[in-house]
């Protein structure tokens, strides 16, 4: 068989039985698509099929609850090997990526100690973050980078200012080094573009900052395996962009690049082949891995359409970080989980490099332990599910197929749209760019305050004992805030799905006295269970006292049960039908000694709220909203 015709997924083969050389499954005859669909509208019984098996996506297309042979039928790029142009199947003919860890250390000698110890432990990429200009100097670069000789090391750095000094000085010092500097791999992570996109504000007139790009491009001319221009599309990712945006936005702004220093006198080769695309990877595990074969097949797309010399340098060069945007402070350890399936999205897609953000960086300096965890969950994924031993696994599988393909292509409309505005920066200082962001961080904001979007242990099932506010690095947190003074433009803001959620939490641990939340259990047994066990759920998440209970036989025995506790909040829980006598019995009773809620959304809510009964909770309440509101009567 040839051996271009494994990718597609058994689609036109037989399989064949080892005893007898007979097709399995030869006795099952062929299934239709229409056959299908019949049975699964006789199994929705006259419901709706679009409503209730078709997902609506964040990312403006439709997601479909099976997919056959035949939806592969129009994707051209399926005939492509990996390492073959457009590169959907990966820039290389194996799935081996780098492990990388950023260094940390104050001076020169305490990075390079731990850049050393690092190196001993499985990862192959370092990270140093220069702290001043002062730093990018021959002198502090050989400490360092001392005894880190290595081809196979990949070295990446990043500084405030002064990246033309910084590879000037990191190509005398590879030099000292008598380094091979036709093979050393790394980058510096400058991206004016993207620092133009987040602080709104430029050190100089946009003209110059290409003009500028373009001599630190030139400068690294001797380097063709060091990537001195980045774009970074993760600013997206945790700005609460859709995989969509992230992808169009990083495209439009390396064409940016791609045109500005080519009109400046660069050849395409010279620009292209100096970038790299810094993804942040986020938990839609399936849409992650899509979106980087989507984003390899557009950029080689592109590049090609500059008309560069071969097609080798229409390769995208990605490093991922795992995403912030969806960590969280309380019940930390659930980040663990988090990123470990944003891990197998980025190295099942074909990332070239991986950042494991350490589980509590977001709150503090990570310590060697959650390090060590970071990048295990890296070595696991290698060492013990052997991932770097497969290519492009997903290939064939005609979901993943088809949402690259949606994908790429909802991507390429919008960048399109954003070329036909001049390009991204044109549309970055028009204010569009920022448009589409907030409304996309605005519809999850919405999305996480009313739970269609979960965060585990923080806006759905919390521990509502946890206490986080001593363990916050308050100088840590600050230290990530970004500086937007002076700026010219809007620039697009960077947050924590659960941020607001936290802020309730963290309040309620600074308050003289936790709020009490008793419940009042009455009536049908698997009603007032299952509400109680939801209006617990729904006040932890700001971190309240709960008092649970098994039921009372009165709601009059259970108010005076409430008051003895010196309830705050008194949550009603039984049945709708059981609501209309109850709710106002225990409403009287209570006589305003604490705040009344009913846990459900019963037929006679109008009748409970002309009563004087105002606080309902229920699926459709907005819970984030709602506790703010609680928060104010309690005066937290």
């Amino acid at each position: 068989m040839p051996q271009k015709a494994y990718f597609c997924g058994f689609k036109n083969k037989q399989i064949m039985a080892d005893t007898n050389n007979q097709p399995l499954f030869s006795e099952f005859p062929p299934i239709s698509t229409q056959q299908w669909m019949d049975k699964i509208t006789a199994d929705l019984k006259g419901a709706d099929f679009e409503k209730k098996m078709v997902w609506k996506t964040n990312e403006g297309f439709n997601v479909r609850p099976f997919y056959r042979a035949e939806d592969l039928e129009n994707l051209q790029y399926l005939n492509t090997l990996p390492g073959e142009f457009p590169y959907v199947r990966g820039t290389k003919t194996d799935n081996k990526w780098l492990i990388r860890q950023d260094m940390c250390g104050s001076n020169a000698a305490e990075g390079n100690a731990k850049a050393l110890d690092v190196l001993t432990k499985g990862v192959t990429s370092v990270g140093f973050k220069l702290h001043s200009e002062d730093e990018a100097n021959a002198t502090h670069l050989s400490a360092l980078l001392k005894n880190i000789i290595s081809n196979d090391v990949e070295l990446n750095f990043e500084t405030v200012h002064g990246n033309k000094k910084l590879v000037e000085a990191l190509l005398e010092t590879f030099k000292k080094m008598n380094r091979d500097l036709s093979q050393v791999q790394g980058s510096v992570n400058f991206d004016p573009i993207g620092k133009f996109t987040i602080t709104g504000k430029t050190c100089t007139t946009v003209e110059r900052m290409f003009e500028y790009a373009g001599e630190v491009v030139k400068a690294g001319k001797d380097l063709p395996k060091f990537k001195t221009l980045a774009v970074n599309g993760k600013y997206f990712n945790n700005a609460g962009a859709s995989i969509v945006q992230e992808l169009a936005f990083s495209l439009a702004m390396g064409a940016d690049y791609l045109t500005q220093l080519t009109e400046g006198g660069l050849k395409v080769n010279e620009v292209a082949g100096a970038m790299k695309f810094n993804f942040g990877v986020g938990g839609n595990y399936f849409m992650e891995i899509a979106k980087l074969r989507a984003a390899r097949l557009l950029w080689a797309m592109i590049v090609d359409q500059y008309k560069p010399t071969g097609k080798e340098v229409c390769k995208m060069k990605i490093h991922c970080e795992t995403s912030q945007f969806n960590k969280t402070i309380f019940d930390t350890n659930v980040n663990m989980l988090r990123t470990q399936t944003e891990a197998m999205s980025a190295t099942l897609g074909g990332c070239d490099s991986l950042t494991v953000m350490p589980y509590d960086k977001i709150f503090r300096k990570p310590d060697a332990i959650s390090e060590r965890i970071a990048r295990n969950q890296q070595l696991l994924l290698k060492e013990e599910s052997h991932f770097d031993k497969t290519v492009d696994p997903s290939a064939g599988s005609y979901y993943i197929e088809n949402l690259t393909d949606n994908i790429a292509r909802e991507a390429w409309t919008l960048f399109l749209d954003i070329q036909g505005k001049g390009g991204y920066v044109a549309a970055l200082q028009a204010g569009y760019i920022q448009q589409l962001v907030k409304k996309s961080a605005d519809d999850r904001k919405k999305a996480i305050a009313s739970r269609r979007e979960n965060l585990l242990g923080t806006n759905q099932y919390p521990n509502f004992n946890e206490q986080m506010q001593a363990q916050i690095d308050a100088k840590c947190m600050e230290n990530k805030k970004i500086d937007t003074t002076g700026a010219i433009i809007e620039p697009i803001v960077l947050f924590r799905g659960s941020e607001e959620f936290e802020a309730l939490r963290l309040a309620t641990e600074k308050a003289t006295q936790r709020p009490k939340v008793f419940m009042l259990t009455y009536g049908s047994l698997a009603m007032r269970l299952a509400r109680s066990q939801f209006a617990g759920n729904f006040f932890g998440c700001a971190g309240y006292q709960l008092i649970d209970n098994m039921g009372f036989a009165t709601v009059e025995e259970g108010v005076a049960a409430a008051k003895a506790a010196k309830a705050d909040i008194v949550v009603l829980c039984s049945s709708d039908e059981e609501y209309a006598e109850a709710a106002p019995a225990a409403f009287a009773a209570l006589a305003g000694a604490a705040q009344f809620v009913v846990a459900g959304a019963p037929a006679c809510m109008d009748e409970l709220k002309a009563k004087g009964i105002e606080h309902f909770i229920n699926v459709r309440s907005n819970v984030l909203e709602t506790l703010k509101s609680f928060n104010a009567l309690l005066k937290i």
